[in-house]
């Protein structure tokens, strides 16, 4: 073993000092997910940065989001986009974590690109991420890791970037929301009263209490998502079943698990068009809205419903049941393919009737539930680390964009919005924004139903561009 190997096989460089680990994010999801993976490092020196663009977390979504991770608040900072070269060069951390959607990953480390001495960049999605998708690849193909929640997750990437002819190295970690060491019994409220005739007077907003617990709630919690599903006609069906729920059983709660308030002008990653809120507007009073913490949600949890959240994943670690509904398909076009042969699908019926169900073994070891010793993706970027300051590992650098300054003034604008003050980002965004309708268009056109699409549900891995396009410029939220 080489001097060099000894140092990527610890925590400290040959001079005994600390590695140090920095994550960019800027929306919900992605804080959540770069504060979960840099915290669960040991002995290092852990910052993060969150830099301000349209979607960054509210103080109130970043609290909620640092809660468990092993990221003190004293550890973060919220920067600019223009002040990310001079934090790097300030930190100087040796292993970056680029933690957000894809432009602004692309974004961020050419900003990292220009730094000497240039740090390991690891970059990752912050939840299921099955189908592989080929924007998610793309998008991060210059980095030197790309860290994965699963082996079948690591099985789809590999081949991805294969049929891409694109080379990335893969790092297997466990998802960060599914750890239960932190878990410690809680006081649950009393959902409802003795006598079912009389149900709860329960405000449409409720918080549950933090902490962690065993599971023995009697909430419902369903975990809404942004984009899934997508029609206004599937949205208001799903808001039915919810509904239906709770007047099934007036003793017991429907949790409505919101990402973000609308009320405190919060966004969430992807946006949202027809929200729960709007499609429920005389819920039965034991059926509430609530902003809390999944994990808080999860501890007055009886199961938890989901299309195809993440959360699911995060309630199956904790021992609390599932039904991932198959009502709208299980198909790639709903993200829920992954949930295929786990034995947690389940029908309406089954979320009225409370059936919530467990996965099998065998579908655990496969998704997101391998041993914990199986992870690998720390001791790469170590490695990773010690051969850059060898100078075996080249730097993959951000190639310019092929339409020059002017397509990456776009670039920039569409990411950071009114946050990029300069000239050139208005007059690209004025100039790019019906170009960019005619090549989505033209895309969709050419997006197939051959092998590998999104319309082939057979397969983890979509070569077509992404299904979902969030708008450039999200109109404002109302109260």
């Amino acid at each position: 073993m080489t001097r060099g190997d000894a140092v990527a096989t610890g925590t400290q460089d040959a001079a005994g000092r600390q590695l140090k680990v920095a994550g960019f994010a800027d929306a919900d999801s992605f804080v959540k997910w770069a504060a979960a993976l840099i915290g669960s490092v040991p002995d290092v020196s852990r910052h993060l940065a969150i830099v301000q663009t349209p979607l960054t977390v509210s103080e109130d979504q970043q609290r909620k989001a640092l809660a468990g991770t092993g990221v003190a608040a004293e550890d973060v900072s919220r920067i600019e986009f223009g002040e990310v070269r001079r934090w790097v060069e300030e930190v100087r951390p040796d292993v970056v974590v680029l933690s957000a959607r894809g432009p602004l990953v692309r974004l961020l480390q050419r900003e990292i690109d220009h730094v000497r001495p240039r740090p390991v960049v690891v970059v990752g999605l912050p939840g299921i991420s099955i189908p592989a998708q080929r924007g998610a690849a793309t998008y991060r193909t210059n980095a030197d890791l790309f860290v994965v929640h699963s082996r079948r997750e690591k099985r789809a990437f590999a081949e991805l970037y294969d049929r891409l002819g694109l080379s990335m190295e893969l790092g297997l970690a466990t998802l960060p929301f599914a750890h239960r060491e932190h878990a410690r019994p809680v006081d649950l409220p009393h959902a409802a009263p003795a006598h079912p005739e009389q149900p709860a007077s329960l405000p449409k907003h409720v918080e549950p209490p933090g902490g962690w617990a065993k599971p023995h709630g009697t909430d419902l919690v369903f975990a809404a998502q942004a984009l899934i599903p997508r029609e206004r006609e599937e949205r208001e069906q799903l808001a039915r079943i919810l509904v239906d729920a709770a007047r099934a059983d007036p003793t017991r709660r429907v949790v409505v698990k919101l990402r973000a308030s609308r009320t405190a002008g919060e966004e969430e990653t992807h946006f949202e068009r027809d929200s729960y809120e709007d499609l429920i507007q005389d819920p039965p009073p034991n059926l509430v809205f609530s902003h809390a913490p999944m994990r808080e949600a999860l501890a007055c949890a009886e199961g938890l419903v989901t299309v195809s959240s993440t959360a699911a994943i995060e309630a199956m670690a904790l021992g609390v049941p599932v039904i991932a509904l198959d009502t709208f398909g299980i198909k790639k076009t709903n993200l829920n393919t992954v949930f295929a042969g786990s034995g947690v699908l389940g029908t309406a019926e089954d979320v009225i009737a409370r059936r919530f169900k467990h996965p099998s073994a065998t579908w655990r070891e496969q998704n997101y539930f391998h041993r914990e010793i199986d992870s690998t993706w720390w001791a790469q970027a170590q490695r990773l680390v010690a051969r850059r300051r060898r100078g075996e590992l080249a730097a993959r650098h951000v190639p310019a964009p092929r339409g020059g300054a002017l397509h990456e003034a776009w670039q920039r604008k569409s990411v950071l919005g009114d946050y990029d003050r300069t000239l050139s980002g208005s007059v690209a965004l004025a100039v790019g924004t019906p170009l960019t309708k005619v090549i989505l268009a033209t895309r969709k056109v050419r997006a197939g139903r051959g092998q590998h699409t999104w319309a082939d549900d057979h397969s983890d891995i979509t070569l077509t561009p992404a299904l979902y396009q969030d708008p450039l410029r999200r109109p404002a939220r109302t109260a």
